[in-house]
């Protein structure tokens, strides 16, 4: 595994245990969220430099702009629940009422 190769992975793991350990706040949530996605773009990205094929070469570009629709949705829900319920909060926030 090079270095680059960890780099990306570790910066991955990093943003899932952050997703899955710090649950207080949805904006670290959507942070955490956002920081996996550019890893996978990032590392993606290297990985069509490195094969020098054309074939996969708007992989990277599609999955940049799934992870922009991902963080204006993220952040239309932060801003209706900053609203609705007066934080971000996760504890705030309760699913089975309307």
């Amino acid at each position: 595994m090079t270095s680059a190769q960890f780099a990306f992975s570790s910066a991955f793991i990093v943003g899932l245990a952050g997703l899955a350990f710090h649950r207080t706040h949805l904006l670290s949530a959507l942070l955490c969220l956002e920081g996996m996605m550019l890893s996978l773009f990032i590392a993606l990205s290297l990985w069509m430099l490195t094969l020098d094929s054309t074939n996969f070469s708007s992989s990277p570009i599609l999955l940049l702009a799934f992870s922009a629709c991902e963080a204006s949705t993220g952040l239309a829900l932060l801003v209706a629940t900053a609203r609705t319920h007066g934080s971000d909060r996760l504890q705030a926030l309760n699913l089975l009422q309307c």
